[in-house]
C-alpha cells in the first residue's frame, strides 16, 4: 500500500495458483461445486435474493423449498473425501422467513457428511444441528472438531478420525416430517487448508452499532508529511462516522467526494485508515470482506512493523524506531478501481545492502464479483515464508533463500491496516464507495501445538513419523502413567496405562497429520509430537 521508490518489481503470472481442499459456492459463479440436488423438495441455486439486507446483500441465493417431502434435503458430491483432523469447519449463510413455515418443528439447520460411494450414504453420515433465528439473514458454523455430532450409527468413529466423507447434506427443521419451509442459503465455504494456526487470538466481529471499537481500532489522520498521503493520494483521513462507523454486523469505510479542511489543507476527498491496536508476530490473518468500486479507489488491507517510525500511526509514539521499508510491509489484499476483476498481494522489504530503497514481490489474481460479494483474504506468517489466498486458494509464496535484515524484516511484530485511499484516476463522477468489513480474525497456534519434547528423555516415540503403528518406549519411572493421544485442537482421541517399557499404538484409524501424546506421571504432565503419514 505504501510506495515509495521502487527498484525492482517481481510480478507472477496470475493464474499461478494453488488450490487447497475447498468446497464453496456464493451462487454468483464463484464456486467449486459442480451440482447441487435436491432431494424432495424444490431447489433453485441461482435465485434472486429476496431479502438484500443485514451480514447478505448478494444478489443470488439458492433457494430451498420443502413442500411437505418426509426426507427434503439439498447435496453436492465433493469430489474428494474431507480431511476433517487437519480443517473441520463448514460455514453458510441462511435466511428463513416465518412465512414459510408451517407445522411445529423445531428452527434448526444441519448439516450432514456421508460418503456418497456407499449404497447407503445415510448410514454411516454424522450430523451436527445448529438453531436458527427467523427473519434475518446469519452465519451459521459446523464444526467437526468441537461441536456436538450425531453418528446415526452409533458404532461409527468420531468424525475427524475419518476419511470415508465426500458428500454434504443441507436440511432445514428436520426430517421424518411434512411440514413446509422455505429457505435461503448463500455463501457456502470449507477449505481443507491445513494450518498450525488454529487459535484465535485477537478478532473484530463489528457487532456493536455505532462508531469503530476504539479499545480494537485507530483512526490515522495526521498527515504524515504535513501535506499529503503517499503515492499522490488526494483523501485526508478521518475519525468521523460518515467514513467508518458499524451497522449490522459490518464495518464500512466509506470514501467520498467532499471538500474538507483539516491540519491547514483542504481536500476533495475523505475516506479512513483504521491501526489494529493488536500487534503480533506469526500467525493467520482472516479478513472477510467486499471491496468498493469505481476507477481511483484504492482498498486495502495489510499490515506494517510496529516499529515503524512514521508521524500519526498508533505505534510509533512508543515503538517508532525504523523507518519504512526496513520495518517491513505484508499487503493481503490490494485493490485498483481501474482493474476491478483482480486483487493483488505483495511483500514490502528493503532492496539488499541499502534499507532505506526498497522493493517488492507480488502476484494477483482474477476474481468476479469482489465489490458485490464478500470474500476472505488471508494471510499465514510463519519464521519461514508467508502465504497469501482469497476464498482458499493461494496465490502467492515468499520464501527466500537468504533471510537477512533486507530480505526478511518479518521477524517482529506487525499490526493490521484498514483503509481506502483515492488515486488521482478518480474519474469525475465518482461520488462515494465503501469497503464492507463482515469480521477481522488473528489466529495463532495452540499452546498443545508449542510443546516440545520433554528434555528428560523418558519416552522414545518410534518411527516417527509413522505409517500404521508407533511404539513408545519408556524406562521404569513412566510405568503406571495415564496416557492420551490428542488432536491438535485438544480432543482426547484415545487413553491408555504405560503398563510395559515398549507400548505399541495402532493408526490405521488416524488421519494423516499431527498428534499430541500427552504423559500424565507424578512428575507432570509430558507431552510429545508424532506425525502420522
Amino acid at each position: 500500500m505504501r510506495n515509495f521508490t521502487f527498484v525492482l518489481t517481481i510480478l507472477f503470472s496470475i493464474n499461478s495458483l494453488s488450490q487447497s481442499q475447498i468446497s464453496q459456492d456464493n451462487f454468483e459463479g464463484n464456486s467449486t461445486i459442480t451440482t447441487w440436488f435436491g432431494d424432495n423438495c424444490g431447489m433453485d441455486n441461482s435465485f434472486t435474493n429476496p431479502f438484500q439486507n443485514g451480514i447478505n446483500t448478494s444478489a443470488k441465493v439458492l433457494k430451498y423449498t420443502d413442500a411437505g417431502g418426509q426426507y427434503a434435503n439439498v447435496r453436492f458430491d465433493a469430489g474428494f473425501n474431507y480431511n476433517l483432523n487437519t480443517s473441520s469447519v463448514f460455514t453458510l449463510k441462511i435466511y428463513v422467513p416465518s412465512s414459510g413455515i408451517t407445522g411445529a418443528q423445531n428452527n434448526q439447520i444441519s448439516l450432514k457428511l456421508q460418503n456418497g460411494n456407499i449404497t447407503s450414504p445415510w448410514a454411516t453420515q454424522c450430523e451436527i444441528i445448529k438453531p436458527i433465528t427467523l427473519n434475518q439473514w446469519q452465519t451459521i458454523t459446523f464444526n467437526f472438531a468441537t461441536d456436538n455430532f450425531i453418528n446415526l450409527d452409533p458404532t461409527s468413529q468420531n468424525p475427524i478420525n475419518r476419511s470415508d466423507f465426500n458428500r454434504v447434506l443441507i436440511q432445514v427443521n428436520g426430517e421424518n416430517n411434512t411440514s413446509q419451509v422455505t429457505a435461503y442459503i448463500d455463501d457456502f465455504y470449507y477449505s481443507g487448508a491445513a494450518s498450525v494456526f488454529n487459535t484465535l487470538v485477537w478478532s473484530d466481529e463489528f457487532e456493536a452499532n455505532g462508531g469503530i471499537n476504539t479499545t480494537k481500532w485507530f483512526p490515522q489522520t495526521q498527515l504524515p508529511n504535513g501535506n499529503n498521503w503517499y503515492n499522490g493520494e488526494l483523501q485526508h483521513y478521518t475519525n468521523r462516522m460518515v467514513n467508518s462507523s458499524v451497522s449490522n454486523g459490518v464495518l464500512s469505510i466509506v470514501a467520498k467526494r467532499e471538500t474538507f479542511t483539516d491540519q491547514g489543507k483542504t481536500k476533495l476527498f475523505t475516506s479512513a485508515r483504521l491501526n489494529s491496536k493488536f500487534a503480533f508476530k506469526y500467525g493467520r490473518v482472516e479478513v472477510r470482506a467486499k471491496l468498493p468500486t469505481g476507477a481511483g479507489t484504492w482498498p486495502a488491507i495489510w499490515m506494517l512493523g510496529k516499529n515503524i517510525n512514521e508521524p500519526g500511526g498508533y505505534w510509533t509514539s512508543t515503538f517508532g524506531s525504523t523507518n519504512w521499508p526496513a520495518c517491513g510491509e505484508i499487503d493481503i489484499m490490494e485493490h485498483w478501481g481501474t482493474n476491478q476483476n483482480v486483487v493483488s498481494s505483495a511483500v514490502h522489504h528493503p532492496i539488499n545492502g541499502n534499507l532505506s530503497v526498497g522493493e517488492y514481490i507480488s502476484n494477483a489474481q482474477n476474481i468476479a464479483g469482489v465489490s458485490t460479494s464478500f470474500h476472505v483474504y488471508a494471510v499465514e506468517w510463519d519464521a519461514q515464508k508467508i502465504t497469501f489466498s482469497v476464498d482458499g486458494i493461494n496465490h502467492l509464496t515468499y520464501n527466500p533463500a537468504i533471510k537477512n535484515q533486507y530480505t526478511w524484516p518479518f521477524n517482529a511484530e506487525q499490526y493490521i491496516l484498514l483503509n481506502v485511499a483515492i488515486e488521482p484516476s478518480v474519474t469525475a463522477g465518482f461520488v462515494q464507495s465503501t469497503m464492507e468489513v463482515d469480521y477481522v480474525r488473528v489466529y495463532q497456534q495452540t499452546a498443545l501445538d508449542n510443546y516440545n519434547v520433554t528434555k528428560e528423555n523418558n519416552l522414545v516415540i518410534y518411527p516417527n513419523p509413522a505409517s500404521d503403528l508407533i511404539t513408545l518406549k519408556t524406562n521404569g519411572n513412566l510405568l503406571g502413567s495415564s496416557v492420551s493421544v490428542c488432536s491438535l485442537l485438544g480432543q482426547e482421541l484415545e487413553t491408555f496405562k504405560l503398563n510395559s517399557e515398549e507400548t505399541t499404538i495402532n493408526l490405521i484409524n488416524y488421519q494423516s497429520g499431527i498428534y499430541i501424546i500427552k504423559v500424565n506421571s507424578q512428575a507432570g504432565i509430558q507431552s510429545y509430537k508424532f506425525v502420522k503419514k
